[in-house]
């Protein structure tokens, strides 16, 4: 998934919807994410929408089903998932944030 849309704050966590600073209300849940390259609003919530959008980059065998119903779908990619699914740089995943076994499951490092 791809993330994109704060204008503001450049960090996810800001955006403005077209009305200015309020929010708009979801407008349908029509569609689904059934495909690589559909394009929905990303929100914190029902009726929440802003700015912020997202590109999946997977079929819906892959994805969360909780997107259905909460995030409504107003497009898709028809030419280009070549560029979607080329990472801008690249990604190192230095700390999953995996936290140890406890001791009383008996885990023990090899």
């Amino acid at each position: 998934m791809i993330q994109g849309g704060d204008f503001t704050n450049g960090n996810g966590t800001g955006g403005e919807s077209i009305y200015g600073s309020t929010i708009f209300s979801d407008e349908n849940f029509k569609h689904t994410h059934a495909k690589a390259g559909t394009l929905s609003m990303a929100n914190y919530g029902p009726d929440s929408n802003g700015s912020q959008f997202f590109i999946t980059t997977v079929d819906e065998n892959r994805l969360p089903k909780k997107l259905d119903g909460r995030h409504v779908v107003f497009g898709k990619v028809v030419k280009g998932m070549d560029v979607v699914r080329v990472p801008k740089a690249k990604v190192v995943i230095a700390n999953s944030g995996q936290l140890p076994a406890p001791a009383a499951a008996g885990h023990r490092d090899l």
